[in-house]
């Protein structure tokens, strides 16, 4: 489930909008090339993206989708050279690259040894969601992808509440959240938490950009889509944080004394 951009033919680059921001130096329509794309398919500007004024590229995850779509959804025929697929080919990238988060949140998931009791449901879901994968472009461009992140998502639900349970909270009482408990959804753009115990916490979904986490305690939180945007992470402890992703930790603010789950790695502009 990690990126593979040789084997992918730009489709980041291509299938997707974006608009003039803080993120995107200028404004491209879906099905557009972005200017930068090379005609190998690689971006001329890769390795000065957030001073070109592209931030946002460097938050982007497809979480393997692109090769996925390229070489076995489209068997490695190109959008340039093969210009009938394009349409396809386009439509059915989103989707895909929304069936391989799941597949990553489902194989996290299988490795929580506290939700061992749901393993064999996480390992259906996870197969059933490959299977998805391997459908024919027209099968992707119509799958209802919203009804399949909803049971999906129920079921990260539960191995997420099977791991909090057990999650240490004040004064060390395993499953003593009080009131950090719930906070999943909740609107916490620029509020700030520095030093807050957010130990088990369920931030799913929740809206912390720009927020001031310095110093928090977020070990065993829920973080899956979270918005983590210009989010202060400096000092904060995200150990065994669950469903947390590169995407979510290259989009915040770090140092380096924010301590990562294991697989992530610490990004190039955190100081």
């Amino acid at each position: 489930m990690r990126a593979d951009c040789a084997s992918c033919f730009g489709l980041c680059c291509v299938a997707l909008p974006f608009a003039r921001s803080p993120d995107f130096a200028a404004d491209k329509a879906a099905g557009e090339p972005c200017t930068n794309l090379g005609t190998d398919f690689r971006c001329g500007i890769h390795g000065d993206l957030r001073e070109q004024g592209f931030p946002g590229c460097t938050v982007f995850d497809c979480f393997g989708a692109g090769q996925k779509v390229s070489q076995i959804t489209f068997g490695g025929k190109d959008w340039r050279k093969a210009p009938g697929t394009t349409g396809r080919m386009f439509a059915v990238f989103p989707v895909m690259r929304q069936l391989h988060e799941l597949l990553r949140y489902l194989t996290e998931a299988l490795s929580m040894p506290q939700a061992r009791p749901l393993h064999g449901d996480l390992r259906r879901a996870l197969d059933a969601t490959e299977r998805l994968t391997h459908q024919s472009p027209e099968a992707l461009a119509d799958l209802d992808v919203a009804a399949v992140r909803h049971d999906v998502g129920a079921l990260l639900q539960r191995a997420s509440e099977l791991v909090r349970a057990t999650v240490p909270g004040p004064r060390g009482k395993r499953g003593n959240r009080g009131n950090r408990g719930d906070r999943r959804g909740a609107d916490l753009i620029g509020a700030r938490l520095d030093g807050a115990d957010l130990r088990g916490a369920d931030l799913r979904g929740t809206l912390l950009i720009a927020a001031r986490l310095r110093r928090a305690d977020l070990r065993g939180a829920d973080l899956l889509g979270a918005d983590l945007r210009d989010t202060d992470l400096r000092g904060a402890d995200l150990t065994g944080s669950l469903f947390l992703t590169q995407p979510q930790v290259t989009a915040a603010r770090g140092d380096a004394a924010t301590r990562l789950p294991a697989g992530l790695d610490r990004p190039a502009h955190w100081r």
